[in-house]
């Protein structure tokens, strides 16, 4: 080997050493983001404490119904990175991946009228859409379509629904009042970890079988237990807004008693949960923008009301009446 090629080969082999490194860390992170890169502890859900009991029923005044609608597990693979309600227009707007139940249309192009047109996966035709960010387990590469679409760090096999139950309640001090059709609302809040805030983190995480614990932080299940998360939206309309910029001040929550604010009015509840079957100790996190790091407290939801008048005033109906209906 003459000089000239004994000075090049200490920098071939650093060039070939940095391209290998290279090349096995980007197939690790194909597997979606390492334990490390996820913002938020993992805390067994037997150390949560117990939470206080709940408000006291319904009296006279309220209205102590619940309305369960039937809408499936996305068992139809509706799948986007898109998000309607806060970047309606804009394709893959989210830069993470939403899953759906209720109306099979939903994208960042729907309007009103492609949303009442389509069809629904939930039962006595409520065309609303239902949405929230997937779950992914980190130990695995997604492999399909819909799992490596999202890119900006968010991939691995995604997580499928156990169960998802879309339930609507009542308030404990009035009736409730229709909400209004095409009603846009959130809960949550996407960029919790950088906001340097939680005023709008609402998701809880949780374990079936331990219904008075619950978190902000990723919870470990003991075996045979899933792993849930519960959504609420705010249930107080400003009365004349489908939706307001910001996404928020057209819908606000009620205080702990179940008041609402002055100037709004009650409108059902609606509670979104969520369950998934993960062993105990495997890795996973929700999807986020890059810089939210995976955060538990980034989780959120999304909801758009296609139902009917008459549909609605019978939700109504039920939760004033106080019973428990079922579509």
């Amino acid at each position: 080997m003459g000089n000239e090629h004994r000075l090049l080969w200490p920098l071939v082999c650093l060039v070939l050493g940095t391209g290998l490194v290279a090349a096995v860390l980007g197939a690790s992170r194909a597997a979606g983001p390492q334990h490390g890169e996820v913002a938020g502890a993992y805390v067994d859900i037997r150390e949560v404490p117990r939470a206080a009991a709940p408000p006291a029923p319904a009296g006279s005044e309220g209205s102590s119904g619940t309305v369960t609608v039937e809408c499936g597990r996305n068992a139809e693979g509706h799948w986007n990175e898109d998000n309607l309600v806060v970047s309606p227009g804009l394709r893959a707007g989210a830069h993470h991946t939403h899953a759906y139940v209720g109306n099979l249309s939903t994208d960042a192009m729907s309007d009103d009228a492609s949303l009442a047109a389509a069809a629904t996966s939930c039962a006595g035709g409520d065309r609303s859409t239902y949405y929230w960010p997937v779950l992914r387990r980190l130990d695995r590469p997604g492999t399909l379509a819909h799992e490596t679409s999202a890119g900006h760090g968010n991939a691995g096999e995604i997580l499928p629904e156990a169960g998802v139950s879309v339930e609507f309640r009542g308030s404990p001090v009035s009736k409730v009042v229709p909400m209004p059709r095409f009603l846009r609302a959130i809960t949550g809040d996407a960029v919790a970890y950088t906001a340097g805030t939680d005023a709008d983190v609402r998701a809880r995480w949780g374990c079936s079988g331990f219904p008075d614990r619950s978190t902000t932080d990723y919870p470990r299940c003991p075996a045979g237990s899933l792993v849930t998360r519960t959504l609420v939206f705010p249930s107080c309309w400003n009365g004349l807004d489908t939706s307001a910029p910001g996404h928020r001040s057209h819908l606000r929550f009620p205080s702990a008693q179940g008041v609402c604010p002055q100037g709004t009015f009650p409108v059902p509840e609606l509670r979104v949960s969520l369950s998934y079957a993960v062993r105990a100790g495997t890795p996973f996190a929700l999807d986020s923008f890059p810089e939210q790091r995976h955060s538990p407290r980034t989780d959120h939801a999304m909801f758009v009301n296609v139902m009917t008048d008459e549909r609605m005033r019978e939700v109504v109906g039920c939760l004033n009446e106080g019973r428990a209906c079922r579509t």
